[in-house]
């Protein structure tokens, strides 16, 4: 678990749970047997830490130095306000939590004041002023309890050495910006959607350094390497420990995985349909009559290739895991595909496994896919 998080630089974490949280998908799909008390564990024993890097991600601590810049929900100087206008507050909560230890926001009373939340209501004072301390580096995630976080002082939750360790602004921001290549891995130079959220903006203005900016540096540091991928628009960039991989690829495993909504290989759906002609849409903020396929949908990679999608639900009140629906790319048929069929089954009885359930039950309409991959606990 530790090699893939310190190969990506981060993993997103999501907290909709209703096939498996997408971080725990994630490290599955990569890690034999994992299972989702894996990375608790590493959150307790502090090997890795919550901060911002694209969205709320889990990054290795020892880049905890590489990440005291940072962005929030907001920018900086929002969180600088909210702790200014609500200082009253902001002490409170502050020498409660230096009293007593970690805290969550429901241990205070409700307060208000004049920050305002995304859509101009008056937003809870305690949760702005935990927010805006966590962005400071004054205080720190302790620990989550589902999606209850609980707050505690930095310097009780990191080693003296490693909050001792400063790092350059501008060097923080190059790292960030290195950590999103190294987590997809064949990304542009403008890359993708929101890929360099909360970094920095695309030009360099008087006030900020720019992200092409920054970019040219890691090129010219020799850390990123532009190549050309045929039948790919533009030029590309590549971690130049990874140039070895584009020129001698090892052969793809003949496995099933399921890929996560937010998995960093679907940043680039571009690139998913240029180089592997599939169309990847995330489909859960649609209107369930403008969907094409479902609310929470898992791509199938079956060795080097996305094969199909599918719809699990995890219930875990009657331990079994319900498949909604089921789609096959054009041109891919199941039975036909040299190995596949065994290797679904093992992913299906691998993901009963990771949502400690012992049934499988298949919609009605799937009762070809029930017989092919007919699968026990």
């Amino acid at each position: 678990m530790l090699e893939v998080f310190r190969k990506f630089g981060s993993i997103q974490f999501d907290p909709i749970a209703v096939a498996g949280r997408n971080h725990d998908l994630v490290l599955h799909a990569r890690v034999a047997g994992y299972e989702p008390a894996w990375c608790d564990v590493l959150y307790e024993r502090r090997e890795i830490f919550e901060a911002t890097n694209k969205a709320l991600s889990f990054v290795p601590t020892s880049e905890f130095p590489w990440f005291r810049h940072v962005m929030g929900r907001k920018w900086p100087r929002f969180h600088a306000v909210a702790l200014a206008e609500n200082a009253a507050v902001a002490e409170r909560v502050l020498e409660r939590i230096r009293a007593e230890g970690p805290l969550s926001s429901p241990d205070f009373e409700r307060e208000t004041g004049p920050t305002k939340d995304w859509f101009g209501a008056p937003e809870n004072a305690v949760r702005a002023v935990l927010e805006a301390y966590v962005v400071t580096g004054v205080i720190g995630l302790a620990r989550r309890e589902g999606n209850l976080r609980y707050y505690d002082l930095l310097e009780r939750l990191l080693p003296a050495e490693l909050l001792a360790h400063k790092v350059p602004e501008r060097e923080q921001l190059r790292h960030k910006l290195l950590s999103r290549y190294r987590a997809h891995g064949l990304l542009g130079a403008g890359g993708a959607g929101g890929t360099f959220d909360r970094i920095a903006p695309p030009k360099s203005t008087p006030e900020r350094t720019g992200r092409n900016e920054l970019r040219e540096e890691l090129v010219e540091l020799g850390a990123l390497v532009p190549v050309d991928v045929e039948g790919v628009r533009g030029k590309r960039l590549v971690l130049a420990e990874e140039l070895a991989l584009l020129q001698a690829p090892p052969e793809p495993t003949r496995s099933v995985a399921f890929i996560a909504p937010f998995d960093s290989l679907l940043w680039d759906t571009a690139l998913l349909s240029s180089l592997f002609a599939f169309d990847y849409v995330w489909e859960g903020f649609f209107p369930p009559a403008k969907r094409r396929w479902g609310y929470y949908v898992l791509p199938i990679v079956f060795g080097d290739r996305f094969v199909g999608r599918i719809e699990p639900r995890i219930d875990r009140d009657r331990a079994r895991v319900e498949v909604l629906n089921v789609w096959w790319e054009d041109g891919f048929t199941p039975r036909r595909a040299d190995g596949f069929v065994d290797a679904m089954r093992d992913a299906l009885r691998t993901y009963l496994r990771f949502a400690s359930a012992d049934r499988l039950d298949w919609a009605s309409h799937l009762a070809t896919e029930k017989r092919l991959f007919l699968t026990r606990p």
